[in-house]
């Protein structure tokens, strides 16, 4: 099969979707690698990294769009780059398409087999090629929060782990999943005041269990959230409903009960956003206020520390990349019904439930389309 990467096109997007030590792997199984030209420079990858282990440097994206058997890539298609996608092309990415109802519609009308990084499940339950960006993007939101909660960016002027004889700052991480864990635990180690919400009592009860203190935990009740709220200095919306689009768990009207300058970070954001005022923004500008609120809704958090996202990436996808290249998308997601789940657009239907419901359209299941 011939495996091409493209160059990440989307604002400050410095990912790749393929490292040398995926290209090497791939070539190693008999498969021919073509690498935009540069594509691997935001990471730290170097063309002549990738040729050393037999790829191949390709000058256009439309060249590899054009020839490629199996596209790899680490954000949606852009507008431009949906037009290039052709009838049984295989598409390996993150799509999130919940929330993205022209994105839908073009693949759609590509007729190309589209598999979503963020679907693919585990026997454990788990989304493992989620799991490494959201701990990326989790660990990152309480850097993001405490600069935008500095006063030159609008914040309320406030110290995360405050000073001697001046209490810290108030976070509340909305989700106790892989990107509210990892957030609790950088802001705790920042010595914020922090506290978890969710729903899970088994999920509070573990973190309660494994972590001993260095943050609390809360049941997400509309009572908890809204008290815990109204009086953070940053609040993290860390949820996520596989597929769908995210639950807005923080109204417009609250934000004028909120302390003024509090900053809020949507991790969500991809999926829509949590907060009912989240829109997406990007690293070139990543803050806008609404009603005296700070937001931060960069869509690509983890393409700020490019390097270390691309490898943690790659050490996920891999694997599955080498199955669908070895035994074509087809058989490879009959013989993996946890890879199956991740396909979401197939020539033509929409095959993910989630995005059915969200868009009003009628959804197939994965099997139909393998039978």
């Amino acid at each position: 099969m011939r495996i091409g990467c493209p160059k990440e096109i989307k604002v400050q997007e410095h990912r790749v979707g393929m490292t040398p030590a995926a290209a090497r792997e791939a070539v190693a199984h008999g498969h021919e690698v073509w690498i935009e030209t540069g594509a691997g420079v935001g990471a730290g990858f170097s063309d002549d990294a990738y040729e050393a282990v037999g790829a191949k440097m390709i000058s256009s994206a439309a060249e590899i769009f054009a020839n490629a058997d199996m596209i790899v890539k680490v954000k949606e298609p852009q507008a431009v780059e949906r037009k290039m996608l052709r009838e049984g092309q295989v598409l390996y990415t993150y799509l999130h398409l919940a929330p993205d109802l022209d994105q839908t519609k073009d693949l759609i009308d590509s007729g190309a087999v589209c598999i979503a990084y963020e679907t693919v499940t585990d026997a454990r339950g788990g989304l493992p090629l989620l799991a490494p960006m959201s701990e990326v993007a989790g660990r990152l939101a309480p850097q993001v929060g405490a600069w935008a909660l500095q006063k030159p960016n609008g914040g309320r002027g406030v110290l995360m782990g405050g000073v001697p004889g001046v209490g810290p700052a108030k976070v509340t991480v909305i989700g106790g999943g892989m990107v509210g864990t990892n957030a609790a635990r950088v802001a705790a180690g920042m010595g914020a005041e922090v506290t978890v919400l969710d729903r899970s009592l088994p999920r509070l009860t573990y973190l309660d269990d494994v972590y001993r203190g260095v943050f609390r935990n809360r049941f997400a009740s509309k009572d908890n959230t809204e008290e815990l709220v109204l009086e953070s200095d940053l609040v993290v919306g860390a949820v996520l409903v596989p597929g769908a689009e995210a639950p807005k768990l923080i109204a417009r009207g609250q934000l004028g009960q909120m302390k003024p300058g509090a900053v809020l970070v949507d991790v969500a954001i991809d999926q829509g956003g949590c907060f009912e005022t989240s829109r997406p923004t990007t690293h070139d500008d990543p803050i806008y206020e609404v009603d005296g609120i700070i937001h931060y809704c960069v869509a690509n958090m983890p393409g700020a520390v490019a390097r270390t996202s691309t490898i943690a990436l790659g050490n996920a996808t891999m694997p599955q990349m080498i199955a669908l290249a070895d035994k074509g998308w087809k058989q490879a997601c009959a013989d993996d019904p946890h890879l199956a789940n991740g396909l979401n657009v197939v020539h033509g239907q929409v095959t993910h439930a989630a995005v059915g419901v969200a868009h009003g359209m009628q959804a197939v299941s994965p099997q139909s389309v393998l039978e």
